[in-house]
């Protein structure tokens, strides 16, 4: 009995030193490996063995792109115009004792600069630039950080502006602003149509007015030559007064006639006579 006790631990011994030195890597990690206490090597993808009980695996890394989600952040514009941010950047781990020896949290760390480097970028521009220039503040904030953390192993293989826009407060702002800019805009609008309902107007009393006076002219031409006419041809001076008055006596007592308000005309029994009357009064 004591023989195979012994043969059994010496069994199970066996056992745990082959499991303790032989390490399987899967695929898409790599493991970083100390002896005693110090970096020794990175173990690749496959079968490997180590030293057992003085080489142990105390990180293991994956090789595959990380997504980082960068939390949105308030982002203060040159033109004092607050705006939230947010990023996700893409991320390789490309020597995995450099990210674990070089800094304490790596994600901890690329997050927070990515941070600090997009308030930095946005703090440059104005509003209006910051909301429409995504590709800009991509490309700057890319060329920012791939140097900083090229130092700890880690390539950014890109970063994407996930979402950009104006604070609640700012956006209300905006939006009454906007409101009152069309409010402007319909007002002077409006003005600008009266303005020129107002000139046409005017200038349509002005054609009529010009035209009336116009049509006073020639009919006081019509009527010097028909004095003249009438005067050559019964070469006495008051005939043609005294004709030309009759027929615009004739023609008021014409429309009396057939106005409906008219019961009774009256004629004089000597037109000639009345007017001749009417033209000595006149004189004297």
């Amino acid at each position: 009995m004591p023989g195979i006790t012994l043969a059994f631990i010496l069994f199970a011994l066996v056992v745990v030193t082959i499991g303790l030195g032989v390490r399987i890597v899967p695929q898409g990690s790599k493991h970083v490996v100390q002896r005693l206490g110090k970096y020794q090597s990175t173990l690749s993808p496959g079968l490997n063995l180590i030293i057992p009980y003085i080489d142990t695996v105390s990180y293991k890394v994956t090789t595959k792109d990380i997504v980082m989600d960068i939390p949105s952040q308030e982002v203060i514009t040159r033109d004092n115009a607050v705006i939230i941010a947010n990023a996700l950047a893409y991320i390789n781990i490309v020597a995995p004792e450099k990210a674990v020896y070089g800094v304490e949290n790596y994600i901890f760390a690329i997050q927070s600069l990515v941070q600090t480097s997009l308030r930095s970028i946005v703090g440059e521009m104005d509003l209006d630039d910051a909301l429409s220039s995504r590709e800009m503040i991509k490309a700057k904030l890319k060329a920012a950080i791939s140097d900083d953390i090229a130092d700890w192993g880690i390539t950014l293989k890109t970063v994407e502006i996930q979402d950009i826009k104006p604070s609640p407060t700012m956006q209300h702002a905006m939006e009454e602003q906007a409101a009152a800019e069309r409010a402007r805009r319909a007002t002077v609008t409006r003005a600008e149509g009266d303005k020129s309902a107002a000139i046409l107007q005017a200038d349509g009393r002005l054609e009529a007015s010009r035209r009336d006076a116009e049509a006073q002219v020639v009919l006081a031409e019509a009527s010097q030559t028909a004095i003249r006419k009438v005067a050559e041809a019964t070469q006495t001076g008051e005939l043609p007064v005294v004709y030309l008055l009759g027929e615009k006596y004739i023609e008021a007592m014409r429309g009396l006639a057939n106005s409906q308000n008219s019961k009774l005309v009256i004629l004089p029994a000597d037109l000639p006579a009345a007017v001749r009357g009417l033209i000595g009064s006149l004189k004297g």
